[in-house]
């Protein structure tokens, strides 16, 4: 649903929802089904900023993480459950500020504690995730790009609502008025990794020249001065197929979450969402015209598929969370649940680099380092595209270990 600055502190107003923070009650709107508050005053206050709305009584405002707030009035029932937040062990000397020190120096991501705050950070089949986009990629996304690379669960990052607090989150190191992003629901944990260990210190090696955004730490949390972030790569650095009514999203500076699109699977491409008040969001994203109601994707090189077995036959399926798998299908009565699923890709080795095979075009393959470090790009010549993607073309006649991988899913 798009949201307008209007309907902020009105809305607060209608449904009674005052939340407690800092020892303040303030009347507040509920983001992400309450992963996080926008807050209102009529006054000045610490941390809030000045966001004057037409007819609302509140000209002060503040997104603040529910692990901010001390207590909600007058929340409605939860529809759905929501993702676990971030918990930290007990301690008497060491609190929010210690770990989040820990969180920001590479040498500590063995640290007990750290460790034990980013396992709490748990993905669910059907959680949400976010990756944050330029305008650039945005614009990818839109023609056929697939989910890959650095991403989060919506549930950490629901208080990020304007292009000053989502610079954090970005991959690349472009800027702008606008940030975007694409929303989806993960299909299965084993799709994602954290970014912790003996095979992401390569990536954590990488010099400023040779990577776009900001360093990877090590420790599984995104480098900031202000946000404890816990973040994951999807494995390998795949591409995972896009799952059913993904939504690709805005956030200009009022702070308000306007839906472009939303995936049609069936269609193969995405239905724009956004009304006239909102089009000129979409004039920085490169090749997309606001006023194209639908853009098919369908014949984008796609380097992962999902499929599915039905009745002994297979099938190209879709993920359509939280209600399961199917066949794709066009029509209603053949959109069957498949018995079993499975993510389809291929892997292969170059001068004794791990790699994914996005494309081939006239005997060349198109590579996504599995693993990057110093030596890997070095010896492939990969360039980084965003941060922690390195992509290289190769001769197919020099790949090695080439192969087709099926990674089952649960489907029951």
């Amino acid at each position: 649903m798009t949201v307008t600055p209007q309907a902020g502190g009105a809305a607060s107003e209608r449904t009674g929802l005052r939340v407690t923070y800092d020892g303040r009650v303030h009347p507040a709107e509920e983001i992400a089904r309450g992963a996080a508050y926008e807050l209102f005053s009529a006054e000045e206050a610490p941390g809030f900023e000045w966001a004057p709305r037409p007819g609302v009584a509140y000209p002060w405002r503040r997104f603040v993480h529910v692990t901010e707030v001390s207590a909600v009035h007058g929340a409605a029932e939860p529809t759905e459950d929501l993702d676990p937040p971030l918990l930290m062990p007990l301690h008497r000397q060491h609190g929010w500020a210690y770990v989040h020190q820990l969180s920001q120096q590479p040498g500590a991501a063995g640290d007990p504690m750290l460790a034990a705050v980013r396992g709490s950070a748990v993905i669910r089949p059907g959680t949400r995730m976010v990756k944050v986009l330029s305008a650039r990629q945005l614009a990818g996304y839109v023609r056929g790009w697939l989910p890959h690379g650095f991403c989060h669960r919506e549930h950490d990052v629901a208080h990020l609502r304007t292009p000053a607090g989502m610079a954090v989150l970005r991959g690349d190191s472009e800027g702008g008025d606008v940030a975007y992003a694409l929303r989806w629901r993960a299909t299965d944990p084993a799709d994602y990794d954290v970014p912790v260990g003996p095979a992401y210190q390569g990536l954590t090696a990488l010099p400023p020249r040779d990577r776009l955004g900001p360093p990877v730490l090590g420790t599984g949390f995104v480098p900031s001065n202000a946000q404890l972030v816990p973040e994951f790569v999807t494995r390998d650095f795949a591409d995972l197929p896009m799952p059913a009514n993904a939504a690709l999203l805005a956030y200009p500076a009022e702070g308000v979450e306007v839906v472009l699109y939303t995936y049609q699977a069936e269609q193969r491409g995405w239905l724009r969402m956004v009304g006239p008040q909102w089009r000129h969001l979409l004039a920085a994203v490169p090749g997309v015209s606001p006023d194209q109601e639908y853009v098919p994707t369908g014949d984008a090189p796609r380097s992962t598929q999902l499929v599915g077995v039905y009745g002994g036959a297979e099938y190209e399926a879709v993920a359509d969370l939280p209600g399961g798998f199917r066949v794709l299908a066009m029509t209603r009565a053949a959109r069957y649940p498949v018995e079993s699923a499975a993510r389809r890709l291929r892997y292969a080795t170059w001068r004794g680099v791990p790699c994914l095979v996005l494309r081939e075009e006239a005997g060349w393959l198109r590579l996504r380092l599995c693993r990057p470090d110093p030596d890997a790009v070095t010896t492939t010549g990969a360039q980084c595209h965003e941060r922690g993607v390195y992509e290289t073309w190769a001769p197919g006649a020099e790949l090695t270990d080439d192969r087709v991988v099926d990674l089952p899913y649960r489907t029951a």
